[in-house]
């Protein structure tokens, strides 16, 4: 049975952190492009913003995918997707076409908010670096 959790939770933490490893390498891709869009949107500092959020991204998902440090690098994410959804998905004042698109953005970021508190609350699962690392120390390292 354990063996079946520790590949459920392997397997729900690289679906949840591939959307922050994609969407980081995206935007590292596009960079001005994805500047512009931020400044357009009324971000100021829109580089040096992009610039210190790509590492949250990335770094922050290929933890979770990994398994180290997962509960510190899931409320990571959690924060930033606090600050980022209402910016970038304002779904409110909108256009009804756009209102339906910029909620379905907004419900997708607060269910990925769900799912990275949910990680952070049970841990990573026995398929970890987490768990690994605390099963050579001596200690149970399923959570």
């Amino acid at each position: 049975m354990k063996d079946m959790q520790g590949a459920a939770a392997l397997i729900g933490r690289v679906f949840v952190a591939h959307v922050f490893v994609v969407a980081s390498v995206m935007k590292l891709m596009n960079f001005a492009a994805t500047a512009g869009f931020m400044t357009s949107l009324g971000v100021p500092y829109a580089p040096v913003l992009l610039g210190l959020s790509l590492p949250i991204e990335l770094i922050g998902g290929l933890m979770i995918v990994v398994g180290w440090q997962v509960r510190w690098a899931a409320l990571a994410l959690a924060a930033w997707l606090v600050i980022v959804t209402p910016i970038f998905h304002a779904f409110w004042g909108l256009d009804p076409i756009q209102t339906q698109n910029e909620m379905n953005h907004f419900m997708k970021n607060v269910s990925i908010l769900g799912a990275l508190l949910f990680i952070s609350a049970m841990g990573p699962g026995g398929l970890s670096v987490d768990a690994i690392r605390t099963r050579r120390s001596g200690l149970d390292g399923t959570r």
